[in-house]
């Protein structure tokens, strides 16, 4: 059994690891040339779809490479080699690109598929770590992802390459993104469910409070009458309006300690005379990641949704973007 490592020796064998799969990674800039930009056309010119496949850990790696492809507006997919042999590459039309990762070139498994996939008419992009490889003389485009050394003591499990695997993969997804004029909101629109698509899709109409939900009161009205309002829609505020729903101020809670300390009867005070004229208002079609960012600036819990002509349209509390999950 080997003698347990010290504190210092695993630090120093983590240290190596990132030391050697940097410089794979770096070692990458110096293949920046025709040929990353000709996978880049071949990507553009696809009419379909990308169809990333490799075996063993290239095949994890092509997942995620196929995945990173998809959520930034280059079409892709993911398919093992294995399965490809029993029907799979019926998943392949000849309007797609096979993107087959290798770091040998030469996985059976990957090599038993490309003839019928250059037969289909499929065009062929390859990664790998040999240039002269089968599967490299057989592409279209070859990018190579060979590195010096792996970062495994042993120089056997695939650790730096399948590191520069995944950089060449994602340094080809973001030119592509850039090429395609591929937006936030574009991402947003394939990531829906996620606190960044809602970030960037969400709007206060969305999620504000409309109708009989919205606090509101006359100006004339006593400061009983606003309290009572504010306790019936339970927003720690009431909007003052006008006949025409012009907003004329606001009063919040941190207003009703201020003017019960100061002695103020609320049956004779009219809300007018304690309101707030120079509240705090959104509109409608704003980004509720906005509004939010406006209510932690102001150190404020709601806000008031007005319209073009200041007239209230709705009202919006932090605690309905937090049910949201913008925070």
């Amino acid at each position: 059994m080997p003698d347990k490592l010290t504190n210092d020796e695993l630090l120093k064998l983590a240290g190596d690891v990132l030391t050697i799969e940097s410089r794979a990674v770096d070692a990458l800039r110096g293949r920046l040339n025709d040929d990353f930009i000709a996978a880049c056309e071949l990507c553009l010119q696809t009419p379909g779809r990308i169809v990333v496949s490799g075996m063993g850990k290239s095949g994890h790696v092509s997942n995620k490479i196929a995945a990173t492809l998809a959520s930034t507006g280059t079409p892709a997919f993911f398919m093992h080699p294995a399965e490809a042999s029993h029907g799979d590459l019926g998943m392949i039309t000849s309007q797609d690109l096979l993107l087959a990762i290798s770091y040998s070139g030469e996985t059976a498994e990957m090599i038993t598929i490309l003839p019928v996939v250059k037969r289909m008419g499929a065009k062929l992009l390859s990664f790998t770590g040999n240039p002269k490889s089968t599967m490299a003389r057989a592409a279209d485009v070859h990018l190579d992802i060979s590195v010096a050394e792996e970062a495994c003591p042993l120089n056997l499990a695939p650790t730096a390459s399948t590191t520069a695997t995944l950089a060449m993969g994602d340094a080809l997804a973001v030119a592509l993104l850039k090429s395609r004029g591929f937006t936030a909101e574009d991402f947003a629109r394939s990531h829906p469910s996620g606190s960044l698509g809602k970030r960037l899709l969400l709007r206060v109409s969305d999620v504000m409070r409309c109708g009989d939900r919205v606090p509101a009161v006359r100006a004339d009205v006593s400061l009983r009458d606003g309290l009572m309002e504010m306790t019936d829609k339970g927003l720690g505020m009431t909007a003052i309006v006008g006949k025409d729903l012009t907003l004329e101020g606001i009063f919040t809670d941190g207003d009703l300690r201020r003017t019960l300390d100061d002695g103020a009867d609320i049956h004779k005070t009219q809300i007018s005379d304690v309101m707030h004229s120079d509240c705090k208002t959104t509109s409608a079609d704003v980004l509720a990641a906005e509004a939010l960012h406006l209510l932690e600036e102001n150190k404020i819990t709601s806000l008031l949704v007005t319209d073009e002509n200041n007239k209230l349209v709705g009202a919006l509390n932090i605690h309905d973007l937090f049910r949201e999950g913008l925070m």
